[in-house]
């Protein structure tokens, strides 16, 4: 617990140095064109007190116009007559103005009976009337109406500047030193106690002065005017006839024996201090940032964070909400290192307070920054991670949400019609409480809009819970009832599905069944058909050891067990076979064939067979050959097992009719017979492994010969189909002609 409490001050101690290195490099970026190689002269404070100075200097000594001497100097244009004159319209415009404003007051006082009133106000408005109509009749009085103005503006203007800024003129004539020479003639003003004799330069000397502001070209010169400028307008200056324009040249300085409490002084020190702390806090910061950075790059001391709880617990949020908490990290430390500088240059002991609090604040960010930076960049080291880590995203599963939500496109737009309709009301009623007139839309628009929109929902939500009922039914084996498909909406395809799916649940059921049955039928025919030969094999094979046998009964009882074993090699050999067909896994040889050939051979090869069972075939050749790229060999397995089947299953002195034509591109090839035994009209039971006609089973035979031949015909990609009407079979295989 000791060494991770040290691990934990460590680190926190470096960080401090960190957010004190930032903060001093901060500073020495933010303050630097104030403090770094400047002095208090080139400041913006100190050159403002000069300015001001100067600017009392124009308005008090410079220019010397009294207040008697602006209004004689007072001039009024023609276009200040023409603007006076027509600043509230024409002549019409104004009258009718001055009419609006008295009729409706003399329309009342004479309702009243008030005939004092009444008076009153019709003198006043013909009054104004008259004075309207003089304004545009005679230039002179519109000018003694202005020259009043002016009078007016300046007993304004010299009686606002004039009486508060004295004491501050007379107070800074004390404090600076000036020499002020008129370039357009040789007057001179000065506070320095200059003979005839003395050159005002030898005053001017680093030795007695801090600093001296010369006016000259470069610098620019005092004008007279300034004064008025700074503390007045432009406009008041183009009121008067005559003003002249005089310039100034020369010095204004501090002297070294200016007041110490004075108020430049008290900012001079304050600056030399201020600019000690910008020093010191920014070369200090600037080796406390290499030293603290040099400290963590030390992986050691983030190896207790990877170990720790927390970063599990951190590492289990999603990578944005980390981004976010990271951001806020990031702009808490800027905050925190631009409160540290807005408490600059910390001359106050509650900057320091303040100061320092920020410097926590900061250290507190900061560090909570550089844990989830490296956390974030270990995380996001593999690839594989980033990726992971991105689908665990608000901002993804808010996109894929929103996907998902148009992945129907009707559904989705439906979806956001009636969101903003819901909003749309909800930020109505809010609007009908602030301004109760709007009621007259939003009523209608709910009866129009609203009532339908919450009736279209509530009737889809129905729909919805009739889908999820009857899925619950399903579930729980109910394959009955279909739901109703109403309209072309997705509830509607999903319940078009939904009946499907019943259906194909059915269907699947149905199929499991016959599986079932299929399946026990065929280990009962399998267990048959292997145990009646090897019974004849085991019987005759006791026989055998007798040894009371004639030589005549043991021949025989062995051709009989040799009988048997060719039937149980054969049975066999059949079963593999079929398996091997049903799992796709047999190689075709395949040749351009002719079928109808291959067909004779097959007939000829059975010519015997066919002779002794009394039927009677009749076989129908194309006079062309009909060629197939077929495997022979499997080919004539197929002919092999039908013929087969028709000598085994057909009655006796019947006609078979075999059959083969070209029929486009397609070779089709018809086997008809009779069959001895009762079939079921479920002719694809008839393709099952060990399915006979004879379903007595007692004629030979393996039972896998139309699956074998069927397997073999869909392996070239033909088809073999069967069809029974009563009695009668039939057989029809069909392949790609060439």
């Amino acid at each position: 617990m000791g060494t991770k409490w040290r691990s934990s001050l460590a680190f926190f101690f470096i960080i401090m140095m960190l957010t004190y290195g930032i903060s001093g490099v901060f500073t020495g970026i933010a303050n630097g064109d104030k403090y770094l190689f400047k002095n208090y002269f080139q400041s913006v404070e100190y050159q403002e007190r000069v300015n001001y100075f100067a600017n009392l200097l124009s308005l008090y000594e410079l220019n010397g116009l009294t207040k008697e001497e602006a209004k004689k100097n007072i001039n009024v244009s023609a276009e200040e007559i023409e603007e006076h004159r027509y600043r509230y319209g024409s002549l019409s415009e104004q009258i009718m103005n001055i009419e609006g404003q008295y009729d409706s007051d003399i329309s009342a006082a004479k309702e009243n009976g008030n005939t004092e009133v009444e008076k009153v106000l019709t003198e006043e408005k013909n009054k104004k009337i008259a004075d309207i109509t003089k304004n545009f009749k005679d230039d002179e009085h519109v000018r003694e109406k202005i020259l009043a103005d002016k009078q007016k503006e300046i007993d304004r203007f010299f009686e606002e500047n004039y009486k508060y800024t004295q004491a501050e003129y007379e107070a800074n004539k004390d404090l600076f030193v000036y020499y002020l020479k008129s370039i357009n003639s040789e007057e001179v003003y000065t506070n320095l106690p200059l003979s005839a004799k003395d050159d005002p330069k030898a005053f001017f000397t680093k030795k007695d002065m801090y600093h001296v502001e010369n006016y000259s070209g470069a610098r620019g010169y005092i004008y007279a005017t300034d004064g008025f400028n700074y503390f007045g307008s432009g406009e008041f200056l183009n009121s008067f006839d005559g003003l002249q324009e005089k310039k100034f040249t020369g010095q204004i300085a501090l002297p070294k024996n200016a007041p110490s409490d004075s108020e430049v002084m008290i900012e001079l020190r304050d600056f030399q201090k201020s600019q000690t702390i910008y020093y010191v806090h920014s070369i200090s910061g600037v080796l406390a940032l290499l030293i603290s950075v040099l400290l963590l790059r030390r992986r050691r001391l983030f190896d207790p964070i990877l170990k720790s709880v927390w970063s599990d617990r951190y590492n289990r949020l999603p990578l944005d909400v980390r981004f976010v908490l990271a951001g806020i990290a990031f702009i808490g430390s800027m905050f925190s290192l631009f409160g540290v500088i807005d408490y600059y240059p910390f001359r106050y002991g509650y900057e320091w307070l303040y100061s320092f609090i920020f410097l926590i604040l900061g250290a507190c960010f900061i560090s909570a920054l550089i844990i989830q930076s490296f956390l974030l960049v270990h995380q996001m080291k593999n690839e594989g991670n980033l990726k992971k880590e991105w689908k665990t995203t608000l901002l993804y599963r808010l996109s894929k949400a929103v996907a998902d939500a148009f992945l129907i496109q009707k559904v989705g737009i439906q979806l956001v019609i009636l969101l903003g309709i819901v909003f749309g009301f909800g930020i109505g009623v809010v609007a009908v409480l602030f301004e109760p007139a709007f009621v007259l839309i939003y009523v209608p628009a709910f009866i129009l809009i609203g009532i339908p929109a919450v009736l279209f929902m509530f009737k889809r939500i129905g729909y919805f819970n009739q889908i999820v009922a009857n899925s619950n039914e399903i579930m729980l084996g109910n394959l009955e009832t279909d739901l109703p498909v109403k309209g072309k909406s997705a509830l509607a395809a999903l319940a078009s599905n939904m009946n499907a799916l019943k259906h194909g649940v059915k269907t699947s059921q149905q199929k499991q069944v016959k599986s079932e049955r299929l399946k026990t039928e065929l280990i009962t025919n399998v267990s048959h058909d292997l145990r009646t030969p090897l019974t004849s094999i085991i019987s005759y094979t006791d026989l055998l050891k007798n040894p009371a046998l004639t030589e005549d009964e043991r021949a025989s009882y062995i051709e009989i067990i040799d009988r048997k074993s060719q039937r149980l090699k054969i049975l066999i050999e059949d079963l593999f076979e079929a398996s091997k067909m049903a799992s796709g896994s047999i190689e075709l040889i395949k040749q351009k064939v002719d079928v109808s050939q291959l067909l004779q051979q097959a007939l000829a090869e059975y010519n015997e067979a066919i002779s002794e069972s009394g039927l009677h075939f009749r076989v129908t050749y194309p006079d062309e050959p009909v060629y197939a790229v077929v495997d022979g060999q499997k080919m004539w397995r197929v002919f092999e097992n039908l013929l087969g089947n028709i000598l085994k299953y057909s009655m006796e002195n019947t006609r078979v009719y075999i059959t083969m034509k070209q029929s486009g591109s397609q070779a089709v090839i018809s086997f008809k017979n009779v069959t001895k035994y009762e079939l079921s009209e479920n002719t694809d039971e008839l393709f099952e492994r060990f399915k006979r006609g004879d379903s007595s089973r007692h004629t030979e035979g393996s039972g896998l010969g139309l699956t074998i031949a069927k397997s073999i015909v869909d392996l070239h990609g033909g088809q073999l189909e069967i069809d029974v009407d009563g009695d009668l079979f039939k057989v029809t295989m069909i392949l790609d002609a060439v």
